[in-house]
């Protein structure tokens, strides 16, 4: 009987566990998509792209949330914590698009995971995330880059 209450607790546990996972996941998939962070400047949406500059929502229009310098979701400033953030094709997260050299995630954080030359995971390194070789990668310029997240 004790062997039972037991395994009752645990699938309750279990089944609430997978529930909130299930919700993060939801959460994820209902960010805007602003792009892709890439240098090829024929992909639809592209920071290379020279027409997005007017999109309204693009990480490249100096009016708007996400391009501002003064912007507090804005990369371009460099105060800023609320900021985009990147995700590969993966779903793995990349860091956040943000000129802050400060903070942690930052891809312009130079000791940072994201930000450092030397990290697997940081786009500054031409061996690891930011090979120009990789589909993925910001660099290639016939690649897709990383996707550009709104900011939560």
């Amino acid at each position: 009987m004790k062997n039972l209450a037991l395994s009752a607790v645990m699938i309750c546990t279990m089944g609430a566990a997978l529930a909130a996972e299930d919700a993060r996941a939801t959460e994820a998939v209902a960010r805007d998509v602003l792009g892709p962070l890439s240098a090829n400047p024929y992909a639809p949406g592209s920071t290379a792209n020279a027409a997005e500059r007017s999109d309204p929502n693009s990480v490249t229009n100096p009016h708007g949330p996400y391009g501002s310098r003064v912007s507090p979701a804005s990369a371009a400033n460099p105060f800023a914590t609320a900021t985009p953030t990147l995700e590969d094709s993966a779903g793995r997260y990349r860091g956040k698009l943000s000129a802050n050299p400060f903070d942690a995630d930052s891809v312009s954080n130079p000791y940072g995971r994201y930000g450092s030359a030397y990290s697997p995971d940081s786009i500054n390194n031409p061996y690891g995330a930011g090979n120009p070789s990789a589909p993925d990668s910001p660099y290639n310029r016939y690649g897709q880059g990383l996707r550009i997240l709104a900011p939560q």
